[in-house]
């Protein structure tokens, strides 16, 4: 039995495997799933979920966690639906699969692309989730090869013999062929429709990831300007500190710029921008 996992965590894919399987057992049982009350159902299906996985998950996040799943594997039904029935001969699984990840992406209201594989072979098989065909009945000529007032034996109706056979005409396509012929016909409309929605999606994504790319660049080429531009404001500003005549100063202002002179020296010296307290830059000789 798997250890248990606390209360509130993410779900892991063996969780949701167990509780699909649990799911299915308990609400699909041939004796009492169509007889069972909501809370009684949950409630044995929580007893098995716990059974299956050890974990101490409440009653209420399988609740909570089913729906999600439920939204999730109703959607993917659909797209596989969609799929089936726009699938075109020569085209195998893999290419089926794109195209139902395409339509399940087009859909919304969610993830982008389908990932519970797993959780979909378990409940694949139930009503609920199980893929109808949608595509046009195929229409059988039903002229039977004999009509039924005839016998096989020539001497009993000689003039049957020397007759020749007409068939019936072929029989009008009903309304329901009929509506399904335009429905797949609709179909490859939408399919058409979703190829220029993502391909226009497509040129919006490099579009925008184009523009902030520019906008990036040309943030740091100014910031890198401004930098620039601080270090020669600091440098001309030191080197007129350095150059600065004190000769005709009063003793104060004298010690004044004299302390500003230590302090870009040993700046530069040292790479301190601190104020001036080095013992030897304090003696009279530097």
């Amino acid at each position: 039995m798997a250890s248990s996992i606390e209360v509130g965590g993410s779900w892991s894919t063996n969780e949701d495997i167990a509780l699909c399987q649990s799911w299915v057992n308990i609400s699909h049982d041939p004796i009492t799933g169509n007889e069972m009350k909501f809370h009684h159902m949950w409630s044995k299906i929580h007893g098995e979920f716990c059974q299956r996985s050890g974990s101490i998950r409440t009653e209420m996040a399988l609740s909570s966690r089913w729906k999600l799943l439920n939204k999730e594997l109703g959607k993917w039904r659909n797209a596989l639906t969609k799929a089936k029935a726009n699938i075109q001969s020569g085209q195998n699984l893999t290419d089926e699969m794109v195209q139902a990840q395409m339509w399940f992406g087009a859909m919304g209201q969610g993830k982008k692309s389908f990932v519970h594989f797993q959780c979909w072979e378990i409940v694949k098989d139930c009503s609920r989730f199980k893929i109808i065909p949608t595509g046009p009945p195929v229409v059988m000529n039903e002229t039977p090869l004999h009509d039924s007032t005839s016998t096989d034996s020539p001497l009993d109706s000689p003039m049957e013999t020397e007759s020749p056979f007409v068939p019936r005409p072929p029989r009008p396509i009903g309304r329901k062929a009929a509506k399904a012929k335009r429905g797949a016909t609709s179909s490859n409309d939408c399919v058409q429709l979703l190829e220029q929605i993502a391909k226009s999606a497509t040129l919006r994504i490099e579009r925008d990831l184009k523009r902030d790319e520019m906008d990036k660049a040309r943030e740091e080429a100014y910031a890198l300007q401004q930098q620039m531009a601080q270090e020669k404001y600091i440098e001309d500003r030191e080197m007129k500190i350095m150059a600065m005549d004190t000769s005709h100063m009063s003793p104060e202002t004298k010690a004044y710029w004299k302390l500003r002179r230590r302090d870009v020296m040993r700046k530069k010296l040292f790479n301190d921008d601190g104020p001036s307290n080095t013992d030897w830059l304090n003696d009279e000789n530097h």
